[in-house]
């Protein structure tokens, strides 16, 4: 486990990926990748039988560029750091601060990529990996990226701090669809470390956080809200959903177990309580009365946080 440390001064733990599952994940890439351009150059050589031999040979060293160099960049681009061959192995390319990579980092690997992989076979490659201390190629020492692994056993994850009470069901209208898994990673590293780290520094990291977890969300932050008690409300609100979806045949179940555990009205008189005792003989109907009663009260101020 290596503890990447943010800008922020926030250590992320992840997990260097090593030679062998990089390699792996490298070769399926390359399989897909070679499947491919040989694809396109049997269509490209049926197509351009007419041409001239200048003009076949252009084509096909289009095709390998684009098909070889140019595609590669794009996935990792468009899917931040996960390649085909990275997602079957588990991987991940990240920034060295832990964040998602863009283009200009997928460029430089890419670039790297043609001499480290693909003109000396992977030899390059294997020996900076096997030299660096987190196995990074030079590719990722020059586009300052890391591959790491995604699936991390359950036992080594650390508990996130649920937010307070009140914020129960404050955020079930946002949109969380268009936030990626690098900033989830970043605000579940933090929420799990914030405790360790100096008061300054993790409201600094927690207000960062939340800003780009308004901006993905599209919906502002609330300014009455704690920044690191917002996104434990949002983090907690994305694995209801999730749990929702997992065990959508018990929903019944989970509607009347979060009833129970709503906050309570304050300066709700006990009105129902002494009735019964008051009486001689309470009826049979008397017990079932008093929840709806409270119930009734509860939506006008269940998730208003007080003053």
């Amino acid at each position: 486990m290596s503890e990447l440390v943010t800008g922020e001064a926030v250590a992320l733990e992840l997990r260097p990926a090593r030679l062998p599952s990089r390699a792996l994940a490298v070769l399926l890439d390359l399989v897909v990748a070679f499947t491919v351009y040989i694809a396109i150059s049997i269509g490209l050589a049926a197509a351009t039988a007419s041409l001239d031999d200048a003009a076949q040979v252009a084509l096909a060293i289009a095709a390998f560029l684009l098909v070889l160099v140019g595609a590669p960049i794009a996935v990792e681009t468009l899917t931040h750091g996960r390649s085909l061959g990275k997602m079957a192995c588990g991987l991940r390319v990240v920034r060295d601060d832990g964040g998602p990579i863009r283009f200009r980092h997928a460029l430089v690997r890419g670039a790297f990529g043609v001499v480290e992989i693909l003109v000396t076979f992977g030899v390059v490659a294997c020996i900076a990996s096997l030299v660096s201390a987190r196995g990074r190629r030079l590719g990722d020492v020059f586009a300052g990226t890391l591959v790491v692994r995604e699936r991390v056993p359950v036992g080594q994850a650390r508990f996130v701090p649920p937010p307070p009470p009140w914020l129960a069901g404050r955020f079930a209208g946002l949109d969380l669809s268009a936030v990626p898994d690098g900033l989830w990673l970043a605000v579940r590293q933090y929420l799990t470390r914030m405790q360790q780290l100096d008061p300054q520094v993790s409201w600094a990291m927690a207000v960062q956080l939340a800003g780009d977890l308004a901006t993905r969300t599209g919906t502002p932050a609330p300014p009455d809200i704690p920044p690191a008690a917002y996104l434990a409300a949002v983090v907690q609100e994305r694995q209801a959903r999730e749990a929702r979806r997992a065990f959508a045949g018990h929903a019944p179940a989970s509607s009347g177990a979060s009833n129970a555990y709503a906050p309570p009205v304050p300066g709700t008189p006990p009105g129902p309580v002494p009735n019964p005792v008051s009486t001689p003989v309470p009826p049979p109907s008397a017990a079932p009365v008093a929840p709806p009663a409270a119930t009734a009260e509860r939506p006008a101020t269940g998730f208003v946080p007080p003053a």
